[in-house]
């Protein structure tokens, strides 16, 4: 079937072809980015709940995974959302592996200091070690959200995007995880103090 012309001395409408904004910044420099932002990876991977002994190996995995998709990132959005979405899978990706369930070991060995320990370091350090607990218990897709919010500041859009879910399931989520955390923050305090 031909295609229809339009009739002889009608014109025809050209857009002319002109970028609607700025080109985009280029993306950032992989060696930079790990400088800058491997301790938010680090922390942001051992408060997902990865033990101390894979922490390291898990940073690695992180930025394997952010440099094979670094041309995919949009240098117009903040990096840490992006960094805790990738961070976020491979947490749980080593969470489902069977040895890290099966395994039981503790990577919590107290050094012993030969000075005294102030009161204040003391209370610090316990209420340090009730909250990592208290993140543990909470299902690790609630964790996520409870994190990028509460810990790192970010919007419940940006976190919803990030996780790939639909924002009233964010929402959903950050109010059970709030719960969640709450009870056990006061389950651990109640246990903690009776054992003095």
């Amino acid at each position: 079937m031909p295609t229809q012309m339009p009739p002889v001395g009608v014109e025809v409408e050209i857009e002319s072809i002109r970028p609607d904004s700025d080109p985009p910044p280029p993306a950032p420099d992989f060696t930079k980015l790990f400088e800058s932002e491997s301790d938010y990876v680090w922390h942001t991977l051992r408060r997902l709940g990865i033990r101390e002994r894979d922490l390291e190996d898990l940073v690695h995995d992180v930025f394997v995974v952010v440099h094979r998709h670094l041309g995919d990132f949009d240098p117009r959005r903040p990096v840490r959302p992006w960094l805790f979405g990738i961070a976020f899978r491979v947490a749980a990706g080593y969470r489902r592996l069977a040895r890290t369930q099966r395994e039981q070991v503790s990577d919590h060995i107290e050094a012993i200091d030969p000075m005294p320990a102030a009161d204040e370091l003391v209370a610090t350090k316990q209420a340090q070690a009730i909250v990592q607990e208290a993140l543990e218990i909470i299902d690790l897709d609630r964790r996520a959200i409870l994190l990028m919010y509460e810990f790192d500041g970010h919007s419940m859009p940006e976190i919803a995007q990030t996780l790939g879910i639909p924002l009233n399931t964010a929402y959903s989520r950050l109010r059970l995880a709030r719960d969640q955390f709450a009870a056990a923050c006061r389950r651990l305090q109640l246990r903690k103090g009776g054992q003095r």
